[in-house]
């Protein structure tokens, strides 16, 4: 049996942690319209089908994102700290994932696989009054601090449901450099040894 397109491409990319999923989806219409969850979106060059930041009628447009993506384990933990359940929507990102912790740290400058889609988490997407003040929870911004999501470029587009996985597909440079040079410095270290070892 030939071999297929994955194992003839090379090594697996795909690092960990992960995989993920998609646990809910989340747009809104227009800015301040009530969140709506969805089974399904499609993801498409500049953002979501449906959203209004893609309709250019996002309250913060200046500085608006094509996805976000918040952590189903900051909702988690918003409701637990605070009693504040707003895993109906009222966070107004986009995708909850599941899998990479309350702060996403994992997925930050990486190139990450959502369903279909391929997205770039390039900065974090911190709360803010106007999001508390939408939600109707006071104290909503100042318990989503250092976990309000991550503010995501498109790289591919493509359908994204509940239940999809959520995988690194290319690590953040940096991540990425740190652990080649790890090897190179390994290898080195091997080679540097190896004279000693004839002797």
């Amino acid at each position: 049996m030939p071999p297929d397109d994955a194992s003839s491409a090379g090594p697996d990319p795909s690092p960990s942690p992960g995989p993920g999923r998609v646990e809910s989806l989340v747009t809104a219409p227009e800015g301040g319209a009530p969140p709506v969850r969805r089974d399904a979106v499609k993801i498409r060059p500049d953002g979501v089908e449906g959203d209004r930041y893609r309709r250019g009628d996002g309250h913060f447009q200046l500085d608006g994102c094509a996805v976000t993506l918040v952590a189903a384990e900051a909702l988690d933990a918003v409701r637990e700290e605070t009693g504040v359940d707003v895993r109906d929507g009222r966070h107004r990102r986009n995708v909850v994932v599941d899998g990479f912790g309350p702060g996403l740290d994992p997925l930050l400058d990486a190139t990450v696989a959502v369903g279909d889609a391929r997205l770039r988490p390039v900065r974090r997407r911190p709360p803010c009054a106007h999001l508390a003040d939408i939600a109707g929870e006071e104290g909503l911004a100042a318990a989503l601090r250092d976990r309000g999501g991550l503010c995501c470029d498109v790289v591919e587009p493509g359908r994204v449901a509940v239940g999809d996985p959520v995988t690194v597909r290319e690590a953040d440079p940096r991540t990425a450099g740190a652990a080649i040079a790890e090897r190179l410095a390994d290898r080195a270290k091997g080679d540097g040894e190896s004279p000693s070892d004839a002797h």
